[in-house]
């Protein structure tokens, strides 16, 4: 099945270089060195999902172990519409198959179309002293992890994790960190703005800028000005 696969994601390159990597930093020493883009664009990948839906983990693990970039969002994408439609037992396997494959989920396109689907949906009504752990990882896509995991809590109204996370977080230097967090936290204002500006009170004036702007985004501008002021 793998050089089927490899067949049809060649088949659908329909992207040039540039317009496949214009929102990802590859440069020498960029977080996304070595990361390689063919030019398969999202819907390509989520339709070619539906077709190998079925693919075994040795597959995906292939596929996860790849340069290519969307080979490794195809096997995610996957992944997680396996995780969906399994019973107890399988998403158990399936969660900690992503686990053990965090060394290879390492751009944010990755992290972000995936964590908060399996990892965040497997520990809803779980333990989840394993955030903690991640987001205090050396390893900033950890990190990320951490923080995009919760977005399956706040969509189930459960935010108060997100901030426990984002405490842990706001010391992080790097901007895709402070992005992360700063989006997290915007989504947590969507469903409650009185907790959200509660938690900014308390941090903004030490929040990395970045994070504070992208928290406040959907606030009204004075709202805006106020806490940009603080800082």
């Amino acid at each position: 099945m793998i050089k089927q696969i490899r067949k049809q994601l060649n088949a659908e390159v329909s992207l040039s270089k540039e317009q496949a990597v214009r929102f990802f930093k590859t440069g020498k020493g960029d977080y996304a060195e070595g990361d390689v883009f063919i030019g398969v664009s999202m819907p390509s990948l989520r339709k070619l999902s539906k077709k190998f839906a079925v693919a075994s983990l040795d597959v995906l693990q292939e596929l996860l172990h790849s340069d290519i970039n969307e080979e490794r969002m195809l096997a995610l994408i996957i992944l997680a519409t396996q995780y969906v439609r399994a019973d107890h037992q399988k998403k158990e396997t399936l969660f900690q198959f992503y686990l053990s494959h965090l060394p290879h989920i390492n751009n944010w396109n990755l992290v972000d179309a995936s964590a908060h689907l399996i990892i965040g949906a497997h520990l809803w009504d779980k333990d989840r002293k394993i955030l903690l752990q991640l987001a205090q990882s050396k390893v900033m896509w950890e990190r990320r992890v951490a923080i995009v995991s919760t977005w399956y809590f706040i969509k189930k109204n459960d935010i108060k994790w997100t901030f426990k996370i984002a405490d842990l977080l706001l010391t992080s230097p790097e901007d895709l960190i402070h992005k992360a967090v700063g989006w997290m936290l915007r989504e947590t204002g969507k469903r409650n703005q009185t907790e959200l500006e509660k938690y900014l009170d308390q941090h903004a004036v030490t929040m990395p800028r970045t994070m504070l702007r992208y928290a406040i985004e959907k606030f009204s501008e004075p709202q805006r000005k106020h806490y940009l002021a603080l800082k």
